[in-house]
């Protein structure tokens, strides 16, 4: 009987990882294109928060990178290094906008974001763990 409640544990969590996983890399994919194509609502908002606009292209490169590597299975080490770009990312957007004394409300996709990542990265599966 104790099979039961661990079997339905572990596929709970396991539905829960790919969830969110899912959400992370569609970020990844949706913001990185749209990074790279300086569209909108996210370049002008880094321009009017006083960034470069090359600074798109690298982001944009870098979140589609982050994406495949969290989707690809295996690499382990590659995923902790993307999981922390996400994060690094997410904190620095939402610490720009403090800086720049935007709205409180600008804090909230990337606060998401990142708790998104956070709950990702702690339910990944003993295949997916450094």
């Amino acid at each position: 009987m104790t099979t039961a409640p661990t079997t339905a544990r572990g596929l709970g969590r396991a539905s829960a990882y790919w969830v969110t996983t899912a959400a992370i890399v569609a970020e990844c994919a949706i913001g990185g294109t749209m990074d790279l194509l300086h569209m909108p609502p996210f370049y002008p908002a880094m321009i009017d928060l006083g960034y470069p606009g090359y600074l798109a292209t690298i982001l944009g490169t870098a979140k589609l990178i982050a994406g495949v590597v969290v989707l690809a299975p295996r690499l382990p080490r590659l995923k902790e290094w993307a999981y922390a770009g996400i994060l690094i990312n997410m904190i620095g957007a939402a610490a720009s906008n403090v800086a720049t004394r935007q709205s409180a409300t600008a804090l909230i996709p990337p606060a998401m974001v990142a708790g998104l990542a956070l709950l990702s990265w702690t339910l990944r599966p003993p295949t997916r763990r450094l």
